[in-house]
């Protein structure tokens, strides 16, 4: 076995890589080994008797099957969770996910002249004071009040 350190070496510096990473074809090891000069090197790795092998990376075929269940809403339970329950969705949002659609619900019916302005404003100062869960359970209210009919919503 021909010592080709001297080849090896030459052809890391030329193909900008570690010596580790330097290939040679087995079948050409002589024409490799008569190789002296930088420029020899050269006409060989044109000639594909001499190439870098590609760097070896870590797969991230684990972390895109991650994101695509993540996307499905999964991997969400207990022992993911890292916050607490209110810095994961904070009051004041949840808050605002309530109140939003109780308010707009009011001003579609009050437009719709299904209620009088006295009415809204009863229900509106209700609602702002949490008495309604959801937009639903202010239906109900209203439906059990006699504001509105069942069929009206």
């Amino acid at each position: 076995m021909t010592d080709l350190r001297n080849q090896r070496r030459m052809a890391a510096e030329l193909l900008k890589c570690g010596v580790h990473r330097v290939w040679m074809d087995q079948d050409r090891l002589d024409e490799i080994a008569k190789a002296v000069t930088k420029d020899d090197i050269r006409i060989l790795i044109n000639g594909k008797a001499i190439k870098a092998r590609q760097i070896k990376g870590i797969s991230s075929g684990r972390k895109k099957n991650v994101a695509e269940q993540k996307k499905k809403g999964r991997r969400r339970g207990h022992g993911s969770r890292k916050g607490a329950k209110y810095a994961r969705l904070p009051k004041k949002e949840r808050w605002i996910n309530t109140i939003r659609p109780i308010r707009t619900y009011l001003k579609t019916l009050r437009e719709e002249k299904q209620i009088d302005a006295t009415t809204y404003r009863k229900y509106y100062r209700k609602s702002k004071g949490g008495e309604f869960r959801s937009k639903h359970h202010l239906q109900t209210h209203l439906i059990s009040d006699g504001i509105l009919k069942e069929g009206k919503q």
